[in-house]
């Protein structure tokens, strides 16, 4: 079995629309496992620098997976204990919910491993 360690990183910016309703990053936040591999996320780090609490959503071809809810002006690590195979050729997308019109810059740092 080989591994091979995949990252999505990078400063990625939105504006939100209220928390219930999430909105893509520009540039876009996404990952494609390879066809012939499936993966794993492993841990995520989040920065937030705007003012107000925001949530982080990761997507599984378009329905979340997972919330990582970020304090105003701060930053979480998680290091993830329940890993899901996520199959070949799979869409990952990284989504924000944020009040109605606040603009957040989002530090994203999300390691994967895709497995042979």
């Amino acid at each position: 079995m080989l591994e091979k360690p995949v990252f999505l990183q990078g400063i990625f910016s939105a504006t939100g629309k209220g928390l219930t309703e999430s909105v893509p990053f520009t540039p876009r936040a996404m990952y494609r496992v390879s066809p012939d591999k499936r993966a794993q996320t492993i841990y995520v780090r989040l920065g937030n620098a705007s003012s107000e609490l925001v949530s982080v959503i990761l997507t599984r071809q378009g329905a979340v997976m997972r919330y990582f809810p970020v304090g105003a002006k701060a930053a979480i690590h998680v290091a993830l204990a329940v890993q899901e195979d996520i199959s070949p050729e799979t869409t990952l997308e990284v989504l924000l919910a944020a009040p109605d019109g606040l603009a957040v810059s989002i530090v994203l740092d999300i390691g994967f491993i895709e497995v042979s």
